[in-house]
């Protein structure tokens, strides 16, 4: 760990172990959802080595679950030209939330900020937010709770993908109704009561309708862009 007198903020191996104890409370639900992808990914036809990879490398749970809806055996460009758009418009987010981190993290090093970067999630952005605003200053704690939460979710997608491999028939054993209830259950946690919620059904409305009148996933891109626009008009007349 580097020197923390040449940092505005001590940069610890026990900043670093505080992060991934904070995480704790959240490695259940990275281990389900790790290792729903395997069993996805696994009945999608993937070999284990590619699954693993896009587990290792991309780390981007919801953003990896929607590649396989749209994964194809034979790419055109206008094809992963969309998965682009998808994917980017999913993880969007990520801009605002790197943003907000930003001046907690200015005294790491450039390579360490990079891997911050690479290694943040919506879990390790929360750990990190609510231990700077509990006057925290260790720069190490959002770096241990990335790299908990990546070792972990890379782990969980192994036996995920066994399990999924020697299942024939995913739809006898619910398996094609994985993504649809992780989804579904992940909204619980962040009620916070019927007007917060409105953009939630706006998008839920607008992104319904557009699957039964456009094929494909455009609807996706449609239903986040509407959700987004009824918050932000929501937030102008609050």
């Amino acid at each position: 760990m580097r020197d923390a007198s040449k940092t505005s903020a001590p940069l610890t191996l026990a900043g670093a172990l505080t992060g991934a104890r904070l995480t704790l409370p959240l490695v259940p639900g990275v281990i389900v959802f790790g290792t729903a992808f395997g069993a996805a990914a696994a009945q999608k036809g993937f070999d284990v080595w590619l699954t693993l990879s896009l587990s290792a490398f991309v780390f981007a749970g919801a953003s990896q679950m929607v590649a396989l809806e749209l994964w194809r055996e034979v790419w055109s460009l206008p094809t992963l030209l969309y998965l682009m758009a998808v994917t980017a418009t999913i993880n969007g987010r990520m801009v605002l939330m790197g943003a907000a981190i930003s001046p907690h993290i200015r005294g790491m090093p450039k390579g360490l900020n990079l891997l911050n970067f690479f290694l943040l999630t919506d879990a390790s952005w929360l750990v990190a937010t609510r231990y700077h605003a509990d006057r925290g200053r260790d720069l190490g704690v959002i770096l241990g709770a990335g790299a908990t939460l990546w070792v972990i979710w890379v782990v969980a997608t192994l036996p995920g993908y066994l399990a999924g491999a020697l299942v024939t028939n995913p739809r006898a054993f619910g398996l094609d109704l994985v993504m649809p209830v992780f989804f579904s259950v992940m909204l619980v946690p962040l009620w916070k009561g019927l007007r917060p919620a409105i953009p939630w059904f706006v998008a839920g409305a607008v992104a319904l309708l557009t699957s039964v009148l456009v094929e494909g996933y455009a609807f996706i891109i449609v239903g986040a862009l509407a959700g987004a626009a009824a918050g932000a008009l929501l937030d102008d007349r609050a």
